[in-house]
């Protein structure tokens, strides 16, 4: 039985479609739920009744904690306070709010609960944070532990407040509750669920179908897959760890290449440095055909990428299948050298640290491998540190060697952060920090076509 365009099949369980229901719910939620949000932050730590003590003022409805995913992790960059009236955006001081133990670095009025460039007259107020704070992370790694918190703040307006009609909102010294929260690029992912009949697997998974999808065209696809790292039954958790599967569902990557993301979260390892593909390869490539039966996908644009251990899943779906996918993007991957034959005619972009005592040296194995069955390979070794416009340019000067495979090394020292130890593993996993925000290998992916 066929299963119409958009739809799920008998092998998949919709979990939730957060795109449109968090839209609603951060209005809905400033406006209903700042009574209940204020008593239950005011409750005794003795338990019984909560104790409501100062009543928030009628004109404030409450913050909306807004959250956003970086290389290393989801932090909490902005708040959005509503209010009962338009405000006047050219009134409003920068002092005039204080987030405990956040830097605020830009304040204005906007006419929704969302960040934007400009500041216009509405019935939000926006208060930017710095996404350096200590206190700002809400999901990330520390070394191998995953760390994960709740999005949350204690905000108070310290200064004045003028509507459009001239009307004076004072200070408060009581916190505005935060009633809702709204993850951006997060929410606009679908959760669902996939059995496989045919390996009896069942997996989670995250998939972003492009805003304006019109069944009548054509789509690329990206699959992301995460590092062992984030193996997690929260399905989300892919999403939140870094950019490997948000990036590509950003309005900027969007506006350039619009394309399906799909992002499974594994509750169990999948690869293994033994180099032994496992059932899952077999399950992500059955994943890929449900998706592509329910929605236009170019097949000659399906691309894959990964880190660590979902760059090697990637490599081995890549062995098995490799007329699969028109290119991947393999970060911090590898797989046993006497292995990886079929690859040499595969097109990949590999980026791999040189402080990386696995990853690195196997690579360079690989690779070998390739140039030795007459694939060419483009190489150069860059800095971590780099500029966008310098990694701009050096991914052009690569894609000018016209090679199908290009290998990148981000140099020893250039890698790890201040403040973290500059080891084997830190350069592993800072490896995908820094691997997705080079924009220029994304466009490369783009740009290649499977031949029909």
């Amino acid at each position: 039985m066929s299963v119409p365009k958009g739809r799920p099949s008998d092998n998949e369980k919709v979990l939730f479609s957060p795109r449109n229901a968090m839209k609603a719910l951060a209005l809905c939620s400033a406006l209903m739920l700042a009574p209940c949000a204020l008593a239950l932050a005011q409750e005794q730590s003795a338990g019984g009744p909560p104790s409501f003590g100062p009543p928030l003022p009628d004109h404030v409805h409450g913050g909306t904690a807004i959250t956003e995913v970086f290389g290393d992790g989801q932090k909490l960059t902005a708040i959005a306070i509503g209010y009962d009236e338009e405000i006047d955006d050219s009134a409003i001081s920068p002092h005039a709010f204080s987030v405990e133990g956040r830097t605020i670095t830009r304040v204005y009025a906007n006419t929704s609960a969302e960040p934007s460039e400009t500041g216009r007259n509405g019935r939000f107020v926006l208060i930017e944070l710095s996404p350096d704070d200590d206190g700002a992370v809400v999901f990330g790694s520390v070394g191998r532990d995953v760390v994960r918190k709740d999005p949350s703040a204690t905000i108070t307006q310290v200064g004045s407040v003028t509507t459009v009609s001239g009307e004076t909102y004072r200070p408060t010294d009581v916190a505005i509750p935060i009633t809702s929260t709204m993850n951006l690029i997060v929410d606009d992912f679908d959760q669902q669920v996939f059995s496989d009949p045919a390996t009896g697997d069942v997996v989670e998974y995250n998939l972003y179908v492009p805003e304006d999808y019109d069944p009548s065209k054509s789509y690329p696809l990206v699959l992301f897959m995460h590092d062992v790292g984030v193996t997690s039954a929260e399905v989300d958790t892919t999403l939140r760890q870094g950019l490997g599967a948000v990036i590509w569902a950003s309005p900027s990557e969007q506006a350039k290449h619009e394309a399906f993301v799909l992002a499974p979260q594994f509750a169990v390892q999948v690869a293994g440095d033994d180099s032994e593909a496992s059932s899952w390869a077999q399950t992500t490539v059955d994943l890929l055909a449900q998706i592509s039966n329910r929605y236009s996908i170019d097949q000659n644009r399906l691309y894959t990428t990964g880190q660590s251990g979902g760059a090697m899943l990637s490599l081995a779906i890549m062995i098995e299948h490799p007329d699969l996918f028109a290119a991947g993007v393999i970060v911090a991957g590898q797989w046993d050298p006497a292995k990886v034959a079929p690859l040499a005619n595969t097109r990949q972009w590999i980026v791999v640290s040189e402080g990386d005592a696995k990853a690195f040296p196997t690579e360079n194995e690989m690779t070998a491998v390739y140039e030795g069955l007459g694939t060419k390979v483009a190489r150069a070794t860059w800095s971590g540190l780099s500029t966008p416009q310098e990694f701009d340019t050096r991914v052009a000067a690569m894609e000018a060697e016209g090679a199908p495979i290009n290998y990148t090394v981000l140099a020893k020292g250039t890698v790890v952060p201040e403040g973290q130890d500059d080891n084997a593993g830190s350069n592993h996993i800072n490896t995908w920090r820094i691997a997705y925000t080079i924009e220029g290998i994304r466009d490369w992916l783009f740009k290649q076509v499977r031949p029909d």
